[in-house]
This record gives structure tokens, sequence and C-alpha cells, in this order.
């Protein structure tokens, strides 16, 4: 597909999710794209080979949590190839974004990408979320798909300031991993969310931490 054809998935799918992408917003989400592509070839990053699938189940999928992230700090755990974390910087540059993988080959693209992509709000890290002890505690943990919520929430639960918030980007809405949480710890809440062009099914979960 031609870069006017992604750009026209792209702004018809922000127009979906009522996005506000500015002009170098979306050039700087389609180079982020073209670096995915050229890299995937040798890197194997993501199973998703075909550029306006990585529109749809990368860009659009990522910026679909926006209007969830509260704060002004977010670590994205396991970020692989930079999902969600990228694009959210991308789309909103006075969020900080801390991008953390225990991947080399990963966090090596992930920070290239976040050089010539000029995201001063952006920083990388390799480090396992267990092992990682930031200077300070962050206002948001997101995870897109990186293992159960329970596991999640216990190996990461260290990085999230006093009233924070965890997010977990999920498929299909993880009903037993939901019952085996630790009941009482916290409270989760769930919603659906609708990826324009894409047919599968998307979930977010989310706690507010509370002291």
């Amino acid at each position: 597909m031609s870069d006017s054809g992604l750009q026209a998935v792209l702004d018809q799918g922000a127009r979906s999710l009522r996005l506000a992408l500015d002009a170098e917003a979306q050039r700087k989400l389609l180079h982020y794209v073209q670096l995915l592509t050229k890299w995937n070839q040798s890197y194997n990053l993501t199973a998703v080979r075909d550029p306006r699938q990585m529109v749809v189940r990368h860009l659009l999928d990522s910026l679909a949590v926006l209007p969830f992230l509260p704060g002004t700090r977010l670590l994205d755990v396991g970020t692989g190839a930079g999902l969600p974390g990228l694009p959210l910087a991308i789309a909103r540059p006075q969020l900080g974004v801390t991008l953390l993988d225990s991947n080399a080959k990963k966090i090596r693209f992930v920070r290239q990408a976040v050089a010539e992509l000029e995201l001063n709000n952006a920083q990388t890290v390799q480090a396992r979320m267990q092992e990682y002890q930031p200077a300070r505690a962050f206002d948001m943990v997101i995870s897109r798909a990186v293992a159960s919520l329970d596991e999640l929430y216990r190996q990461s639960q260290h990085l999230l300031s006093a009233d924070g918030r965890m997010l977990f980007m999920k498929g299909t809405l993880p009903e037993a991993e939901m019952k085996a949480f630790p009941a009482g710890a916290v409270e989760l809440q769930s919603r659906q969310l609708r990826i324009p062009g894409l047919e599968a099914q998307r979930h977010l979960l989310w706690l507010d931490k509370k002291g």
C-alpha cells in the first residue's frame, strides 16, 4: 500500500477513535511503521508484516487507550517493538514515556526509533520488570499482552506510584485471569475497545492503586 493509502487508514482510524492527531504526529506514526517494516525483515520484531495491518493492529490499537491515561509519566512494560509506548509518545508529546524490555534486540530497535523520530519525551531501559528500580515510581504502568494479570501485577506493582493506574491491554476478556486476580487487593475495571478496521476483540483492563 502506498504512503497516501496508509495515511488514509490512519486518518480515518483516528477520526473513528475521536483522536486529534496533528500533521507532525501523523508523519511520525507512519515513519515508525516504515522503520518497523524495515527492521522486521532482519529482526523479526512482529508477526504482522503488512504495513496497512501495522497501522490497524499496532498504531490504532495502541492509540485507543489514550483516553484512559490520566497521568504524565507512563511506563510501558515489555514494550517489545515499542508498543503501545511509541505511538502514545508520538500522539501525546507532553507525556513522558519509558519503554522497558529485557530483550536486547528489541530495545536496540526501540532506541533507534526514538532517535530517528526525535522523541524527546521517550527513553528506553533494558531490564526485567521485576528487577527494574527507577528513581521515581510512575503515574501509570501499561502492558500489551505480556503475561497474566496476576503475574504482571505482582512483578510490576513496585513501579507504580501510591495513587497510580495500572493498565492491561488484552484481546478477548481474560475471565479466568480476572478470577485468579488477588481478591480484595484492588478493583479491576474493564472496557471493550473498538479498533477501526480490526474484527478481533480488544479489551483494556485497569486498576487504580490507592495508597
